[in-house]
Order: structure tokens, then C-alpha cells, then sequence
């Protein structure tokens, strides 16, 4: 599916949109996991906005694609786009992680519609999202699985089990994507546990790896035209290189920001910086779009 330059500015208009929600449901709750939020936001938007097949009048569709949010601390910008895309009452924004609110730090698949798993313990969304292809398989269904990790987490064991399982049976119609924006809670994740070579570790365990700037709409469509295109037997990791809040210069590449609150003038303060990203990134679409 080529992507058109009228499509790639409509999904740049999204991903700002997220973007900003994101930030005033942050200030809303006092703090939240928005660095990671901010990194991730760009394939979220992409998966939902022009790939992932739902049906938001039938959030339980037997045959809809199904999302894993395996960094499931990150709801702090999965909740905005569930809410912007129509699956729950964006006024619960206003009561994200506080007392007596449906919307916790982490998603419950039971109160929040539109979340295909509880996440939240770090390094189980492979394991469930390998779970899910599997059973489209034995049912003959053809929707797709999609799963997004953390680098962080993928110190976790648990990931790679899931990954040679993934890889012994051959599940293609699962693709994989890891936020690799290089920074966990406690520090960067080369001085935390060595991850690197990354690459090679996945290729290791039995999957086709494409390693892509995952903050360029471009490269993540073109990425996911690589997996769903895929006929070998070996199921795709996309590695997205993102940056830790992405779109707030003073948050980026900061591992501090894994955890953040919002005063007032730091929250106007990024609201500029996300309309400079903004333009900078409109004004790249006008320059490279065909």
C-alpha cells in the first residue's frame, strides 16, 4: 500500500493530535509514562489510522486484527487514541490513574474497550500476541497480530521464549515492532544491560529484522508493507530507533522523562515544542512526498 502524500500528512495530522492529547491527559493525571508515550505514539497511529482492521461499532469482532501493547506502561498515549478513535468517552482522559477511574496506569481489557490484553508486566505481550496468531491459525482466521514491545523490557527473558516459539511455528502473521528508544526507568539501556547487537539477536531467534527510523511515518508504512508482504516462513521484528518523547525537545533522549509530571509552564512549554515538531515535519512530508 504506497502511501500517498495526502495519506501521509492526514497521519502526521493525527500523530500531532495524539501527540497533544497525550501531553494534556499527562498534565490531567499529574504524571504518567510519557516519555515512552511519546516514542511510541508514531506506529500506534500509523497500525490504527491506515493498517489494523477494526470496527469500532463491533469492538469484539471475531475477525478484527488484534493489537498487543506489550509496553503496557504507556497507556498514558494508548488510552488518548482509543478515545480519539471512538472506542470510550474521551472525557475519561480527565481521570487517567486517579482514585475510583476506570483508566489505570495500565489498561484493563475488561473496563476499557478496544484493549485486546491486560499489559503491564513487562516481557508477556509476545507471549500473548504469539497466543493470539496461533489461534487465528487453528480457527482459520486471517487476521493479523500486532505487538509492540519496549526495549527495556526486552531484558526479560519471557520475550525471547515467546520468540523461538514464534519462530519454530511459524507465525507470520504476527508482526513484532520494539521501540527501541534506547532509555528505561533507571538509565539508558546500554549502561543498564547490554542489548546490543540487537539486530542480531532477533535474527538469531528465527525472524527477518528491518530496522527503521520508527518517528518517520514513511519508513513505518514501508516497514509494514515489508511484513504483511512477508511469504517466507519466518515471522518480522520492525525495530523502530525512536526517541525517548519524541516532538518535546527537552524530554528527548532522556531517560528521565521515562516518568514525568507537568506544571503549568513545563506543559505550555511543550505544547510549543510539539507545534515546532509539527511544522518541521510537514514541512518533510512537502519536500520527500511524491
Amino acid at each position: 500500500m504506497p502511501l500517498s502524500k495526502a495519506e501521509w500528512l492526514a497521519l502526521e495530522k493525527k500523530a500531532d493530535q495524539l501527540r497533544r492529547l497525550t501531553l494534556d491527559t499527562t498534565h490531567w493525571a499529574g504524571s504518567g509514562h510519557i516519555g515512552g508515550g511519546m516514542s511510541a505514539l508514531d506506529v500506534m497511529t500509523v497500525l490504527y489510522h491506515k493498517y489494523m482492521k477494526i470496527d469500532v461499532k463491533n469492538p469484539q469482532w471475531e475477525d478484527r486484527d488484534r493489537f498487543i501493547l506489550s509496553k503496557g506502561h504507556v497507556a498514558i498515549a494508548y488510552a488518548p487514541l482509543l478515545c480519539d478513535y471512538g472506542f470510550n468517552d474521551p472525557e475519561m482522559l480527565k481521570t487517567f490513574n486517579l482514585t475510583n477511574s476506570k483508566m489505570g496506569m495500565h489498561l484493563d481489557s475488561n473496563k476499557i474497550v478496544g484493549v485486546d490484553a491486560s499489559t503491564g508486566s513487562l516481557g508477556h505481550g509476545m507471549s500473548i500476541a504469539v497466543g493470539t496468531a496461533l489461534a487465528a491459525r487453528v480457527r482459520g482466521k486471517d487476521y493479523k497480530t500486532y505487538v509492540l514491545l519496549g526495549d527495556g523490557e526486552c531484558d526479560e527473558g519471557s520475550n525471547w521464549e515467546a520468540a523461538m516459539t514464534a519462530a519454530h511455528y511459524k507465525v507470520t502473521n504476527m508482526i513484532s515492532f520494539v521501540d527501541r528508544n534506547r532509555c528505561m526507568i533507571d538509565g539508558k539501556t546500554e549502561d543498564v544491560m547490554k542489548l546490543e547487537p540487537f539486530a542480531d539477536k532477533w535474527r538469531a531467534f528465527g525472524f527477518i529484522v528491518k530496522e527503521i527510523d520508527g518517528n518517520n511515518i514513511k519508513e513505518i508504512c514501508e516497514a509494514i508493507d515489508f511484513a504483511l508482504e512477508n511469504k517466507t516462513d519466518s515471522p518480522v521484528m520492525i525495530i523502530c530507533n525512536t526517541k525517548k518523547g519524541c516532538g518535546i525537545d527537552f524530554m528527548e533522549d532522556d531517560y528521565t522523562w521515562h516518568y514525568g509530571s507537568l506544571d503549568d509552564d513545563t506543559y505550555e512549554k511543550a505544547k510549543v515544542c510539539l507545534q515546532k515538531t509539527y511544522e518541521k515535519r510537514i514541512a518533510r512530508v512537502e519536500k520527500e512526498a511524491e
